[in-house]
C-alpha cells in the first residue's frame, strides 16, 4: 500500500458504517459528506493543459449526477428518452452495466439529479420523481424500490427531487417533504419503514442530510424549504427546527442544496438568492439550539462548502450565472476574502492542501490554495467534452478527478509522479 492509501486507511479505521476502502468516494460529496478527500501525494500544480485526461466515456444521457466511486466501480446517473440510467465503469472507464431504475424528471431542467449512495455492496437512488432504488452494486439487479414520494404525500419542488440518500447504519435516510411525512428511516436491506417523522409538515427542497453525534444523541440534519431540522436518529422525532424567515431575505425563492457542514458541536447551512448562512450550536439538551452568527457573503447557491482548518470556503450567488468565491471564519463568521474567479461561481471540494474549484458556466476547473490569505488559482484548465449546465461536482478517488458534464464522464490523473 502506498503512502496516500495508508494515510487515508488511518482515517478510516474510525468509520466503520460506511464500510468503504481508504480510496473511496462512495457517494456525493464523499465518504463524510463533506467535500474533503484526506488523500495525499497529489499534484500542487498542473502541466499546462491541466492533469492528464486518462479516459473519458460517453453516451450518459442528461444528468447532473457526480461520480461515485467505492470498491474498484465507479457510478453515475443519467436520463435517455425519459428513463433514468445507473452506469457502472471499472476505474479504467470500462462499461461494466447500465441498468434502467424509472421515469425520471422531465419538466424544467430535465435530467437526473442523484448521485448514487453505495454501501455493503449496495447501491442506492433516489429518482427526480421521488422513488428509492436499491441495486446490487456488483451485477445491477435490482432488490427493492420504493415510492416513497407518493406514500408519503410529498410536495413537489419546482425542479424535482434531488436529494442524494443518506445511510445510517442500517437505515436509509430520506425526505419526500411530504404531508403524512417529512423525512422517513427505510431498513437498507428491505426497504421497510423504519420510522417516520410525522412533526415536519413541510416541503423538501434539494437538500442532502447528514448524520450528527453530540453529547450521547444522535440527529439528522437536514434543510427543508422554509427551515435547518434536527431530527433524533432513531427514534424519528423532530427535535429541534431553525427558521428561515428570521434571515433569509428573499422568501419566493429557495433552493436549500447545500449539505449542511459539522464540527465540534456546530452546524452551518447556506443557501443562494442572497438569503446567505448561518451557524447553529447545539447544546446538551438534543432540543435546545442556539443560532451563533449569520453571514451573507457565502450564500452559496447549489456549488457546496468545505471546512479547513477552521476556515469555509466556497462560491457566493450574483445572479444566475455568476458569483464569487469567499472564505469565512468557522468561529466567527467573519469574511476572510470575497473574491472573483473569473466572475463565474460554481462547486468544490478538496484534497491534501488544495480547493478544486470547477466553474459552473464556463467549465474551468482550477486547483487553488486552500488559505484564508486569498483566492489562490496556481492551475487551470477547461472542460471541452460534453455539454449543458457544469453542475455536477467533481469526485477525487485514489489519485483521479472524476469530472462529469452532461453526457460524459472523465478521469484525470491528478497524482504526483
Amino acid at each position: 500500500m502506498n503512502m496516500r492509501r495508508w494515510k487515508a486507511a488511518l482515517v478510516l479505521l474510525a468509520m466503520g458504517p460506511y464500510l468503504c476502502e481508504a480510496a473511496d468516494w462512495p457517494q456525493f460529496r464523499g465518504i463524510r459528506r463533506d467535500g474533503r478527500s484526506e488523500e495525499t501525494g497529489l499534484l500542487r500544480q498542473w502541466p499546462e493543459g491541466g492533469p492528464g485526461l486518462l479516459w473519458c466515456v460517453d453516451g450518459l444521457g442528461d444528468g447532473y449526477s457526480s461520480a461515485a466511486i467505492a470498491g474498484g466501480r465507479v457510478y453515475t446517473t443519467g436520463m435517455i428518452d425519459k428513463t433514468g440510467y445507473v452506469f457502472c465503469f471499472d476505474t479504467q472507464g470500462g462499461r461494466k452495466w447500465k441498468v434502467p431504475y424509472g421515469d425520471e424528471y422531465t419538466k424544467s431542467y430535465p435530467a437526473s439529479r442523484t448521485t448514487p449512495t453505495v454501501n455493503d455492496g449496495r447501491l442506492y437512488v433516489f429518482s427526480g420523481m421521488g422513488v428509492i432504488i436499491c441495486l446490487d452494486a456488483e451485477t445491477g439487479g435490482r432488490i427493492w424500490s420504493r415510492d416513497v414520494f407518493t406514500e408519503f404525500g410529498g410536495q413537489w419542488p419546482r425542479w424535482g427531487m434531488s436529494e442524494c440518500l443518506l445511510i445510517d447504519g442500517d437505515r436509509v435516510i430520506c425526505t419526500p417533504g411530504g404531508t403524512r411525512a417529512g423525512m422517513a428511516a427505510l431498513d437498507k436491506r428491505t426497504g421497510e419503514v423504519v420510522w417516520t417523522c410525522t412533526d415536519i409538515n413541510e416541503p423538501s427542497t434539494y437538500g442532502n442530510p447528514i448524520c450528527v453525534e453530540y453529547a450521547g444523541y444522535r440527529l439528522i440534519v437536514q434543510m427543508l424549504r422554509d427551515s435547518v431540522v434536527g431530527v433524533d436518529a432513531e427514534s424519528g422525532r423532530l427535535l429541534w427546527r431553525d427558521s428561515f424567515d428570521e434571515y433569509h431575505v428573499d422568501r419566493t425563492r429557495w433552493v436549500n442544496a447545500n449539505v449542511p457542514l459539522y464540527r465540534d458541536g456546530c452546524i452551518y447551512t447556506t443557501s443562494g438568492y442572497d438569503n446567505g448562512g448561518a451557524m447553529i450550536g447545539l447544546s446538551a439538551d438534543p432540543r435546545k439550539i442556539v443560532r451563533k452568527w449569520v453571514d451573507k457573503a457565502l450564500d452559496t447557491h447549489h456549488g457546496g462548502t468545505v471546512l479547513v482548518d477552521g476556515y469555509i470556503y466556497g462560491s457566493n450567488f450574483k445572479s444566475m450565472a455568476l458569483g464569487d468565491w469567499a472564505c469565512l471564519d468557522w468561529e466567527t463568521g467573519n469574511v476572510m476574502y470575497d473574491e472573483k474567479w473569473q466572475g463565474n461561481r460554481g462547486s468544490l471540494v478538496y484534497a491534501d492542501g488544495m480547493l478544486y474549484c470547477y466553474d459552473e458556466n464556463k467549465g474551468d476547473v482550477a486547483l487553488v490554495t486552500a488559505t484564508p490569505g486569498g483566492f489562490r488559482p496556481v492551475s487551470q484548465f477547461r472542460i471541452t467534452q460534453g455539454s449543458g449546465r457544469h453542475w455536477a461536482h467533481p469526485s477525487i478517488s485514489d489519485g483521479l478527478l472524476y469530472i462529469r458534464h452532461g453526457d460524459c464522464l472523465m478521469a484525470y490523473d491528478i497524482r504526483r509522479k
